[in-house]
Order: structure tokens, then sequence, then C-alpha cells
């Protein structure tokens, strides 16, 4: 038995099983135990690792691997899912916790100077942006100025602000997603890297799920900003270089009342589910049209922060009507006139444009499933999913 065999397309396949069983048949189906430290994450959703390696082993080998068969520790699973690509996370209910470990495995180059900080530097300038919900990915082109002067004012003595380096070489860390019409090269060489980003003029910037946390939440926040001040700036001040990047003089009393909010009106959204409000047909509309939920649409618009939720919207994300009220329609990822989940795991606030294209337009069916991963991220968060809470093919 080697769990080298086991490839990524045979996690997914995996993956793909779990969500059509469920967790719990899902691990009685193959004999395994609830995870007890390390999970999965993978588009918002967390799966037992160890099961999940060894049902992926059928996929690639022909046989699922009984749980006696192999370790579900780091130094295994956790070492071959990162390989594949995977993130594995301890305490995965805890976002800050989760994205200071990021922070810690950052791969940076070393100087006489200490290390390098164009990487740390990108994703405060990320998170600068989040705490103000400004758009989440942000063309490379547009970015660019405004990081070489970031990296010119504070990066270490002697290094050239160039940031096509760290603007790559941050992809895969579980913190940036590079989104691009073609496959990013690797982050080294020189002249080439600017050719490509200057090519395919990716879009970067954090990914959802740690968007969301760092935007409704200053302990994360706070945690994300020491764990890099602390690991690259080696006791500096970065009070300058914070109000830069738009994270000087933080506060976050609003953003936990409009997450206190947005739960209770989840909690509001599940209940009528299990009353099976869910399945009634709205007495407003002709025929046999579904109810629609007004606290899952309330939900999202919360979620929203007035923004379209598209993260590649590239008309007015954040336009506002005359009286100061955002331009947004709260859409269902799947049509909810089909019986599409009435849940805000399952919605999205799009501006007038990227409805229309979500709609009828040509790319609709790729916009539709950008938004399915994108809205269960923003959930996942928002939610703050308690211990034994996992979301499966049954509720998504």
């Amino acid at each position: 038995m080697k769990l080298s065999v086991i490839t990524r397309a045979a996690v997914l396949e995996a993956l793909a099983e779990f969500d059509r069983l469920g967790r719990d048949a899902f691990l009685e189906t193959y004999g395994y135990d609830p995870a007890r430290r390390y999970v999965l994450v993978h588009e918002g959703a967390r799966y037992d690792s160890k099961a999940v390696v060894g049902v992926a082993h059928k996929y690639a080998a022909g046989r699922a691997l009984e749980a006696r068969e192999f370790s579900g520790g780091i130094a295994t699973v956790g070492r071959l899912l990162e390989r594949l690509g995977f993130e594995v996370v301890v305490d995965a209910d805890d976002p800050a916790a989760r994205i200071v470990a990021r922070v810690e495995a950052l791969r940076v180059a070393s100087t006489k100077d200490g290390p390098a900080r164009h990487q740390p530097i990108l994703l405060l300038w990320a998170m600068g942006r989040a705490r103000h919900r400004l758009p989440r990915l942000v063309p490379w082109s547009e970015a660019r100025a405004e990081l070489t002067g970031l990296l010119r004012a504070h990066g270490l003595p002697g290094s050239r602000p160039r940031p096509d380096y760290p603007f790559l070489a941050l992809h895969g860390t579980h913190l940036w997603e590079l989104r691009s019409s073609g496959e990013p090269p690797r982050a080294h060489g020189d002249a080439a890297l600017l050719r490509w980003l200057d090519e395919h003029d990716p879009q970067g910037g954090l990914t959802g799920w740690a968007y969301e946390a760092v935007a409704g939440s200053r302990r994360v926040r706070d945690a994300a900003v020491a764990a890099l001040a602390g690991r690259f700036f080696g006791g500096a001040d970065v009070s300058a270089l914070l109000a830069d990047v738009r994270l000087g003089g933080d506060g976050g009393g609003r953003a936990r009342d409009a997450g206190e909010e947005y739960r209770r009106l989840v909690a509001v959204v599940e209940e009528g589910e299990r009353r099976g409000d869910d399945t009634r047909t709205s007495k407003r509309s002709p025929g046999e049209s579904p109810a629609r939920s007004r606290a899952a649409r309330e939900a999202v618009l919360i979620r929203s922060g007035g923004r379209c939720e598209n993260p590649r919207c590239g008309g007015q994300p954040a336009d506002v009507t005359v009286d100061g009220r955002p331009i947004l329609e709260v859409d269902h990822i799947d049509d909810r006139a089909g019986w599409g989940r009435d849940h805000p795991v399952l919605m999205a606030a799009l501006c007038p444009n990227c409805h229309a294209v979500k709609t009828r337009g040509r790319s609709g069916p790729e916009l539709r499933e950008a938004l399915r991963a994108e809205a269960r991220e923003r959930h996942g968060v928002w939610a703050e999913l308690a211990p034994g809470v996992w979301l499966s093919a049954d509720l998504i």
C-alpha cells in the first residue's frame, strides 16, 4: 500500500462521493471515525482528511484503504494533501488560528536584513481592502502601481520594489487567489514573470474565506497583523505601513453586530426549513412558484456589505442609488423557480450586470459555479460554524 499513488483527481472523486453520501454515511460505509484534529477544507466545506485519503485510494488504485492500514497524521495524510494542493487545518472553526497558521507557513527569501517583506506587504494590502470591503480580486494592471509604491516605502533596505514575484508566489498558500485565463508560471526568474502578468493581467487577492474572516472580525485582523508583524518586521514600527494599507485605527464593532444579525437571520431560515416553509408556494404568484424567505434575502445583503459578491465583477460593484442604497439583486445560485435552495449558503448579492450575465449570459454557467464556491466560503465564515456542524450535499 502506497499513498503516493493517490492523485488530486482521485481526492476530488472522494470529495464528490462524500458530498453525495453525506458525512455520516460516508464514514460508516468505509469504517472511519470522525476526524479528531486534522480537517481538509475545500471550497468552504470541511471533510475528514484520513477518510477522504482512504477512499481516494479506491479511485487511484481500485481499492479503498481501511483505517488501520495507515496513519492519519499531519506527516502522512496532511503532507500528501498539501502536496496535491489541498488545505489541511487544525481547529478549522477558528479563522484567526487558521490565518496565523498560514502566515507561519509562508516561505520567503532570507536576506542579511531579515526575511523578505514582499509577500507580507501584499497580504496586508489585501487585508486592508477586506476591512473596507473593497473588491476582493484586483487586476494586476490596476494593483501594480500601488503595490510598487508600498514595497518601495516599506520593503527591506536595498530590496527591489517589484510586486510581480509575490503576486504569483502567494498563489497556492490558501490565503491568496489568482484568477487567469492561462496557467500561472512558477514564481522564479525575472523578466518572464512580468511578461506573463502583463500579457494575462490576472486578478489577485485574498481567498474568499480569508477575505470574509478579515472583513468581519477585528480579532481576526489583529491576530493576522500581529503574526505578520512579528515574523517579518522584527519589532519595527509598522504603524505607517498599516495606515498606507488602510488598516490604521482599526475598529470592529459594526462588523460584529452585522455578524450577529447574519447568524440570527440564518437561524430563522433554517427553522423555517425544519417546518417545511421552503417547500411552500407563494400566494402572491400564480401557479406553483416557490415561496422566498425574506430573512434569507436580508442575510445575504448584510453579508455583501453593499457590494456585488461576484469576485470578478467588472462593473460598479459598490454603486448606489441616489438615496444611497446599494444597487444589488439577491439571486439564488440554483434558480428558485426550479426549487433551488432558499438559503444564504446558495445565494448571492449581484449588481444588475452580473445578475444578467448569470441569468442570460453566455458565460452564465461558469459564473454560476464561481458564485457557488464564493457563497459557500462567505457563508462558512459569517456563520462561524460550531464544532460538529458540517456542510454536505444534504444541505448544499
